[in-house]
């Protein structure tokens, strides 16, 4: 038995997801092709999920980021979460590493629950028994030591990131080609290449911290080698919020 409706209760009463989006628009569509597979697995038929999205100008993340403007993205973000609340959102989701920076603060004044990008994540690494994995993402997201105490704090796992060289590399692709989505095979060997890298100094896994990164790289380019997706495990978790199974 679950908590699924009879299909003659229509409306289908559902939560409503609200996204914070445009960060980058890729990342965005994919988050809404995930949640609304999900939904339509946990509920059949034609049913998906209900789901607002305010999305961005993302060339003002870009900017606030390169000028590591955080007070000036919180307001202009505080003010996004104000219309996903109007909009009837009964969960929010960050969809962007880096912005969790300055969204999760904003989310700790409100009432409507907000699920951190870094929460399923930590706790897929723990379910997997590992203490000490890899980081790829922006540069301000592998440097973050406020994310580095979160895993640690909350999951008893150690972050390696690249060396300064290699994060250049990793931040560049990021910026330059995956939010257009643009995914150039030498870049694909360059992620690998730092990936193989990480592991040889002690990574047990590797978390792909930015939500565009699986465009590019995928458990089966290194299968004996854990791939945790943010992508993936964020949604995942938004539509186990939504979607209870009894």
């Amino acid at each position: 038995m679950t908590d699924t409706p009879s299909p003659l209760a229509r409306p289908l009463p559902q939560k409503t997801i609200g996204i914070l989006g445009g960060m980058s628009d890729q990342a965005t569509a994919e988050y809404y092709r995930l949640l609304n597979a999900g939904l339509n697995a946990r509920y059949g038929g034609w049913d998906n999920g209900e789901i607002v999205i305010v999305s961005v100008n993302f060339g003002n993340i870009q900017h606030f980021i390169r000028q590591g403007d955080w007070e000036s993205a919180e307001r202009y973000l505080a003010g996004k979460v104000d219309a996903l609340e109007r909009a009837g959102a009964d969960v929010i989701l960050c969809m962007s590493n880096t912005m969790h920076k300055v969204v999760e603060p904003i989310m700790a004044t409100r009432n409507t629950p907000f699920i951190h990008i870094a929460d399923p994540t930590g706790e897929a690494i723990r379910a997997a028994g590992l203490t000490q994995v890899a980081l790829l993402g922006t540069r301000a997201t592998m440097q973050s030591d406020t994310l580095r105490r979160r895993f640690q704090d909350r999951f008893g796992v150690s972050l390696l990131t690249p060396d300064e060289a290699d994060q250049t590399v990793v931040d560049r692709i990021i910026f330059d080609e995956l939010v257009r989505r643009d995914l150039r095979p030498d870049s694909k060997a360059e992620y690998l290449r730092i990936v193989d890298g990480l592991r040889d100094r002690g990574a047990q896994g590797v978390i792909l911290g930015c939500t565009e990164i699986f465009l590019l790289i995928e458990q089966p380019d290194r299968p004996d080698f854990p791939f945790f997706d943010t992508t993936g495990l964020h949604t995942a978790a938004a539509v186990a919020f939504a979607a209870p199974q009894g």
